[in-house]
């Protein structure tokens, strides 16, 4: 499975949303799945996920899906 797929499959899950609204435009709270707790649920899913820890600044930073790409990238995470 590439990187792009764990990453949406992540996503997914822990939105409890379907793949194909896994997008970049797509921003916390923007969708009611996406609320405070899901948020947490979503940074433990992509911590285990990708074996990673992500630091508390990043976390309060992840404001859409294209966010969270980008600062993935600073974990060695690189989502096409």
């Amino acid at each position: 499975m590439s990187i792009s797929q764990q990453f949406n499959e992540a996503v997914s899950k822990a939105l409890s949303v379907p793949a194909d609204m896994v997008t970049d435009e797509l921003e916390y709270q923007s969708i009611p799945e996406w609320d405070s707790m899901t948020h947490l649920v979503l940074v433990a899913g992509l911590e285990t996920t990708f074996g990673i820890a992500i630091d508390m600044d990043d976390v309060l930073e992840m404001g859409s899906i294209g966010k969270i790409k980008t600062l993935l990238k600073k974990y060695n995470v690189e989502v096409v």
